[in-house]
């Protein structure tokens, strides 16, 4: 979990891919934390996004550092406790102007029943579970 984490946070952005209804839905995602021993991403509740991951929580990650990809198959699940919310905002302080960790936007989720492949042209393919 460690490498899917330190790959992410090298990256920067990641795409994460949802559905709605039968229309797959891509867009870039900067947050990624470390916390209680579970990868976790950041966004708002008033986003599509946040809809669209309640409505179905399996999602795909991917992330290219210019050698190597990843993607991430896993289902996100929400955790409305303070202290994750509190974690991801600290490591993210440019976060803090838009969210709080006690508003009711702030949405953090944690990645379950994880997949992640590493792919290259160079070598075989690395599968992570977590």
């Amino acid at each position: 979990m460690k490498e899917v984490y330190d790959f992410l946070k090298k990256c920067g952005t990641y795409y994460l891919a949802t559905v709605e209804g039968d229309q797959p839905r891509v867009r870039p995602f900067g947050t990624i934390d470390l916390f209680e021993d579970k990868l976790y991403i950041q966004t708002g509740k008033v986003k599509d996004v946040s809809k669209q991951i309640q409505a179905n929580g399996k999602v795909e990650i991917s992330a290219f550092d210019g050698q190597t990809w990843v993607r991430i198959a896993c289902t996100l699940v929400r955790d409305d406790r303070i202290e994750p919310k509190k974690h991801m905002l600290d490591e993210y302080p440019n976060l803090q102007a838009m969210y709080k960790p006690e508003d009711e936007n702030t949405e953090v989720l944690y990645m379950k029943d994880a997949t992640a492949t590493f792919s290259s042209f160079t070598a075989a393919p690395k599968t992570v579970t977590f």
